[in-house]
């Protein structure tokens, strides 16, 4: 996202707060960022929403628009500011700015947004200063910046309401999000809009439920997955390919448990940046254990347990295994944002003077992975921010030094990528890649992760040709991230029609009367299952259109309608997914179709 879309953008967030304030004088106000297709508002109000009052706040605003109204900036003194929004009645923003006063920066992010940057404060607990904005009567504690005046706002529009804990926290107030977007052109826009109108009727949430994928239980719990028949195979088939193409490359394949001791943790870093999102366990004996969030202090335990030789290097461990997040209830999604994450997970162990052809191998898999599907990949480099490195492990020369390791392995690709700012990984900076799906929206999927500090934690090393020990390096790299979100893509991606060699059933067998084709039919579904095709034979009574209406709305890519004329030929009628014209072909033409 641009920095100009980005300032468009987070101006209508205000524009549509100052319209509230002026239709709800009583509205309550929690933050207002942007995100990655527009902005939202939280906020408190004495009634629900609904469409209709969508529908009053966009007029508002439209209103507000064409009156040219001034976004002034000030830069007040913490205390004024406390003062200030207590006159106006703003509870949040006076609980924010007392946090500030007492925190400092460690609350500034929440207030300004995830990126912000105060370098003029970076070693003090206490922020002399907070800017805020004026919209009319409206008044925001905000960094900015902003357009100039209400009418540059040029194109927006309120997308939808949600429901969000204050601060992300199910133990505050539930308030109100609401939801818009913002773009220079109304062209734009309306592009915009209609690839959300066609998202909704690819919604992974009502397709995975429609086509039988993976159910969610109250009993079990949310954002805990259950893989039904369909689903697994979808589930299983993607997980075998990637060990497909890692074991071509020399990886092997490591098991490790579930849980860990809180000192794993504690070494390998995670501990301290991640605690509150662990799940922990304290046994009888009082022995505290966690679930694990991640695979990586495991596995440096495997590479641990013998001293190699650099004869040995590099080792390459893949294991597809879940891990666990305690995110909050509000932020669970489907399969998108879930508590248990089963990552496609691998990490090499090897020399500084290996690194370049390993990241290189591993960019193979990724680009046949991603092929397989027609998606087009984007790597964006994501690094440290020099001026917040305490945010980090390890001293900045080992940053810099891998930075530009990842810089000349990119160029070496033959590939520049754009360069993120303090989206690092907290132990060493990252490749991720990033797709377009067949609507045109933009998901993060690969990650290659280089890591100079964890050996560094573990005292991982190697036995050099002089017989001296050697650091190794660590490559952390997950090609679907989490197989539940990649899936929730590509049922997307695909609005459900997977291509044949994915799909849970491939063929669908119609026999035209179940008295006379029934048996013939079983036999050949016999001979199918055989050659490892998966199949369903449609036994009901119904009219062959109707079962080829019924297989079409199951997305199965081929149909077989078997009558008097297949059981006298040995031929098979075959239509496929989509197509009206039937095709003759042989049982064995069928199965390379199948598998191709």
């Amino acid at each position: 996202m641009s920095n100009n879309i980005e300032t468009l953008r987070h101006s209508a967030a205000h524009l549509m707060a100052a319209a509230i304030q002026k239709l709800y004088p009583k509205a309550k106000f929690g933050v207002g960022p942007t995100v990655a297709d527009g902005f939202y508002y939280d906020i408190n109000l004495e009634h629900a929403l609904g469409p209709a009052d969508l529908e009053k706040i966009e007029k508002e605003m439209l209103k507000m628009q064409s009156e040219s109204i001034k976004f002034a900036r000030e830069e007040i003194s913490l205390d004024a500011a406390i003062k200030l929004f207590k006159k106006l009645g703003q509870d949040f923003k006076v609980e924010l700015l007392n946090d500030l006063k007492k925190h400092g920066t460690t609350v500034a992010s929440e207030i300004y947004g995830s990126d912000t940057k105060i370098p003029k404060f970076q070693n003090s607990k206490q922020l002399d200063k907070v800017s805020i904005y004026s919209t009319g009567a409206f008044v925001d504690l905000c960094r900015g910046p902003h357009v100039a005046s209400t009418k540059d706002i040029t194109a927006f529009k309120l997308t939808k309401i949600a429901g969000a804990y204050w601060r992300g926290n199910d133990q505050n107030k539930m308030l109100q999000r609401i939801y818009g977007t913002a773009f220079a052109a109304q062209k734009d826009l309306d592009e915009h809009l209609t690839m959300l109108e066609e998202a909704k009727k690819r919604d992974h949430k009502i397709l995975g439920q429609k086509l039988d994928l993976f159910v969610f239980s109250d009993l079990v719990g949310p954002g805990l997955p259950l893989w039904t028949p369909k689903g697994a195979i979808l589930y299983e088939t993607l997980a075998d390919f990637i060990w497909e193409l890692r074991q071509k490359r020399g990886y092997v394949k490591v098991e490790i448990p579930h849980i860990a001791k809180k000192d794993l943790y504690i070494k390998s870093g995670h501990w301290d940046k991640f605690k509150d999102d662990l799940f922990r366990i304290t046994t009888r004996e009082g022995h505290e254990f966690a679930l694990k969030p991640m695979n990586c202090p495991h596995h440096t335990q495997i590479f641990a347990r013998r001293p190699h030789s650099y004869r040995e290097m590099p080792q390459r461990y893949a294991n597809t295994t879940a891990v666990y997040r305690d995110e909050q209830s509000g932020e669970l999604s489907g399969l998108s944002r879930v508590l248990c994450i089963t990552q496609d997970d691998s990490h090499v162990f090897c020399r500084a003077n290996q690194i370049k052809d390993e990241i290189l191998l591993i960019w193979d898999i990724v680009d046949k992975f991603y092929g397989a599907f027609g998606f087009t990949l984007t790597p964006r480099l994501s690094l440290s921010d020099p001026d917040r490195m305490e945010a980090y492990l390890g001293d900045r020369k080992n940053w810099q030094s891998s930075e530009q390791t990842l810089r000349d392995i990119a160029k070496k690709r033959g590939t520049k990528p754009i360069e993120q700012i303090g989206e690092a990984a907290f132990y060493g900076p990252k490749l991720d890649f990033m797709a377009k799906d067949s609507i045109g929206r933009e998901w993060q999927v690969a990650t290659i992760q280089l890591d100079f500090n964890m050996p560094e934690r573990f005292g991982l090393e190697c036995i050099n040709e002089k017989g001296e020990t050697e650091r190794v390096v660590m490559i952390h790299c997950a090609i679907m991230g989490s197989i539940e979100r990649f899936l929730s893509v590509l049922i997307e991606h695909y609005a459900g029609a997977f291509p044949a060699w994915l799909a849970p059933v491939q063929a669908a067998l119609l026999p035209v009367s179940t008295d006379k084709h029934l048996k013939f039919t079983q036999k050949l579904a016999n001979e199918l299952k055989e050659q490892s095709v998966r199949v369903w034979i449609d036994d009901s009574g119904e009219t062959v259109g109707k079962k080829i209406r019924n297989a079409e709305q199951q997305k199965i890519p081929f149909m077989l309608v078997i009558g008097d004329k297949e059981m006298a030929s040995g031929k098979l009628a075959m239509r496929e997914r989509g197509k009206q014209e039937t095709v003759e072909m042989t049982i064995e033409q069928l199965i390379g179709r199948a598998k191709r």
